[in-house]
Formats: structure tokens, sequence, C-alpha cells
């Protein structure tokens, strides 16, 4: 005899279940407390600066016609204006130093910073540094609100973070979002190890603090990544480590000062891993070193991987930049590279980024005939005084045809210049030569080629008769 389970029982039984079953609704974080207790020390930042009219090619356009020939200034009279930016920073000291973004306030004539008290006070630039897009401002103001400054290398991905600032001129906007990754390096931004959020960030934000649920600073709201303008999930703070580094270096000397080698990097993949005998692909790859460079004098030479830096592993190239640019400048640092397949250690002094990124040595040499690099599906030929002066190079050889081949199928093109092959110097056509002899079979070899101003490592393989592949 079956039992009948009646209906209200069930009803309460599935009511458990969808309570029980919620998603952690009691773990997620209240940020009420946070926000009350920082949100005085954020600020409005808005600047003033004079643009100076134009004489274009014709006459001068009346205010009424203008907006009908945008994109065609050249060809009228502008007369002067002031273009506003807005922007947003937080106070780091009771005697009115304010943190924001070097972009907030770039040439800038005049700084407003506005209180959460509607106080607005026009504010003293101390310092700024285009490299880290770090400024530091004074106000003349005392017993000021300010924030806690925490520690960015505490920051694990996933953690919750919270965002401050004025979006779209919107004072005391605030937003939250979890950290999606750390030492996250962007295009053009070499010395900046970003932290990465899901935090709803848009243009006015910048120079905004980023808490984390201790309410301390953790970053500075930077950089959004959007095809729109507008925020699309993916959101940059500066870490608050350096950037407390740079504010010493700004209130103590008014400059920042950063470590450097003076050499040109990229990355190593599966294939070149292979050719310079690591187990994985890792480490920066050097595919020049300047001339008279710290890296020059330390022993770095281009082939080299660099593995380790200062005690920090190098996974990527990416890190490089990051790692040396926190070394003082003056000092020796340790370097552990893979050179011709072995680890070595060198001591290597660390010099001062110069504002122009160092310059390369241009020297000339002797020209020789052209030559067909059969095993590689190459003809070369030797470079002129004037090209290897004017590409800063004192060896390599012209690719003037590529054939299908190993050369072709590592990426070489018409136009390289090939200037080592298997870590060796390639002076000229004879020299190229010799070294074919000597290339392994069925083995990845280093290849280093010049194109335009960007030296790059690629791996060729060279098969043994019978073993290559068809491209057709």
């Amino acid at each position: 005899m079956k039992t009948q389970v009646p209906a209200r029982w069930i009803f309460v039984f599935l009511v458990g279940l969808l309570i029980s079953c919620r998603p952690h609704a009691g773990t997620l974080p209240d940020f009420t407390a946070l926000v009350e207790d920082n949100q005085d020390a954020v600020v409005n930042i808005s600047t003033l600066q004079r643009v100076e009219g134009r004489r274009g090619q014709g006459q001068r356009v009346p205010e009424f016609f203008r907006h009908f020939f945008e994109g065609m200034e050249d060809h009228f009279d502008t007369p002067p204006r002031d273009a506003e930016s807005q922007g947003s920073g937080f106070i780091i000291s009771r005697d009115g130093y304010i943190l924001t973004n070097y972009h907030v306030v770039r040439n800038a004539d005049r700084i407003l910073v506005r209180l959460q008290d509607r106080r607005e006070l026009e504010a003293e630039l101390v310092g700024q540094d285009e490299q880290s897009d770090l400024a530091l401002l004074r106000i003349e103001a005392g017993d000021l609100p300010v924030v806690r400054i925490g520690s960015s290398r505490d920051l694990r991905v996933g953690a919750w973070v919270l965002a401050i600032g004025a979006p779209f001129g919107f004072e005391s906007t605030v937003t939250a979002g979890i950290v999606s990754a750390v030492g996250r390096s962007l295009p053009n931004e070499n010395y900046v190890p970003f932290i990465q959020t899901d935090v709803a960030i848009n243009p006015g934000n910048s120079g905004g603090p980023l808490f984390n649920l201790d309410g301390e600073v953790v970053g500075i709201n930077s950089q959004i990544v959007s095809r729109s303008g507008g925020f699309m999930g993916l959101s940059f703070a500066i870490p608050i480590d350096m950037a407390m580094d740079v504010v010493k270096q700004l209130r103590e000397t008014g400059r920042v000062a950063r470590g450097w080698l003076g050499v040109l990097i990229q990355d190593v993949d599966r294939d070149l891993a292979e050719s310079f005998g690591l187990d994985k692909p890792a480490g920066a790859l050097v595919a020049q070193v300047m001339s008279d460079s710290p890296a020059a004098k330390g022993g770095i030479q281009a082939g080299d991987v660099v593995l380790e830096f200062n005690g920090e592993r190098i996974h990527r190239s990416s890190q490089l930049p990051h790692v040396v640019g926190r070394v003082v400048p003056g000092t020796e640092a340790e370097a552990v590279v893979m050179r011709d397949g072995k680890r070595v250690t060198l001591k290597v002094p660390v010099g001062e980024l110069p504002e122009d990124g160092g310059r390369r040595s241009r020297d000339a040499q002797v020209e020789t005939p052209e030559v067909q690099a059969d095993p590689l599906g190459l003809t070369v030929e030797p470079m002129t005084a004037q090209e290897r002066e004017n590409m800063g190079l004192d060896h390599g050889v012209k690719i003037t045809d590529v054939r299908p081949g190993p050369a072709s199928r590592a990426g070489i093109r018409r136009g390289d210049i090939l200037r080592t092959l298997n870590n060796m110097t390639v002076d000229d056509p004879e020299a190229l030569e010799e070294i074919l002899t000597t290339l392994p079979q069925n083995a990845w070899v280093p290849a280093l080629i010049q194109r335009g101003e960007n030296p790059r490592f690629l791996a060729l393989r060279v098969e043994a008769d019978g073993d290559a592949e068809s491209e057709e």
C-alpha cells in the first residue's frame, strides 16, 4: 500500500529547497560603510587649457555656421578658445596632497579641485610622470579627509573592488566589481603592470581610487578598453604600490627616475623556445642591445633569453620593463639568461631611463655581391653603407627574394634584414654561406631579422633532403 504525501508538505519542501539554493546572498559584500568612510576624500578635478587660434587658408567662419564646417578647420581662421576636461582624484594627506592621472591635468593652464563640501580650490601641480600616467597636486587647505593606502601586492584575482569617481561629471558615483587580472601589460604602456577589473569605469573616472573591501586604496583607475568609447567590461588601474613610489619621488625631486637596460625584447613562442634550448616558452628574448647601454656593459647579448632579473622570474617579455623600471638607477642587478642552451648569470649595472629612450649606434660597412641561400629559400645582397647608417646596424644582409622553403614558413619577407642565424652574426653574404653549412638538419634554429625599425627573432627549420613539406 502506497502512502500519499500531502500536497502542502511537498509545497513546504520545495520552498525550503529554493531558499537553501539562493546564490550565497548572505556572503555578498555590503559597500555602504566603505563608501561613507571614504567618499569625502574623493575629489572632482576640472582643468582649463587655453588653445590658441589658427590662421587658415581662407576667411574666418561665423560661429553660427561653424558646426557645418567641422573637419575643415585648416581652411578657415579659428579663434582662441578654452578647452575643458574633467576627472577624479583622491586626497592622500591632510595638508592637501592629491593624486590623479597625468592625462587628467596634461597641458592644463588652470586646475580646479572640487571637494565634497562644495568648496572649489585652485590646485598647484607638484609634479607629473607621463610614463606611469600619474600627477601629484596640492591645494591650500588643512585638516582634510584622507584615504587609507593599502597594498596592491596583496590583490588576488576574483577579489571584490570598488571605485568612486565622477564619470561624465556625475560626482561621487560608486561602482563595484572584481579583480580580473594583475600585472597586465597594455600596448605602449611599458612601465605599468595594470590591475584589470570589471568595475564600470567611464570618462571622468580617471584618477579616482580603487578600494579593496577593507576600505584601502589599492589602485588608481586609469584606462578602459572600448570600441564604443564607454565601459565594455575591461578597466585598468595603476597599482598603488607603484603610485606611492612615484609620489615619493615627485615630492622629493619633482621627477621620477626609472631603471633602464637599453634592450629591445620580444616574447618567446613554442618554436623559438625549442630553438633556444628552453623546455617551454618563457622569458624575454633580447632582439637588440643598444650600444653603450647598461645591458651592453653588463654582458647581455642579442639572442639571450632573460629568465630572471633582480630575483624575479620573467614569464613574459612584457614583465621585464616593469621589473627593470623599479630598480634604482645606478645599482647593480643580477640577470639569469639562457645562452646557447645554458643558464648564465650576469651582474648588470642598471642605468636611468633617458627621455629619448636611448639612441642606437650608427656604423657603416663595405658592400659585397648578391648570393642565393638555397637551403633557406632566400636571395640576399649586402646592405649599402647608407642603409646601415639609416637603420643603425653594423651587420646584416638584405633579403631581396623569398622562395618556398624554411624562411618563408618562418615568416621572413622580402626587404627584411637577416642579422643573425643560429646565434651567429651574418656580417655579409659570404658569412651567411658559411653559416648555412653548419646548420643542423630537422631542428629549429633562431634567426634575427630587422623589419623597418623593429628587430625580431623567428624560428626556422631546415629539413633534411626529402623531408621538406610542400607549400602548394
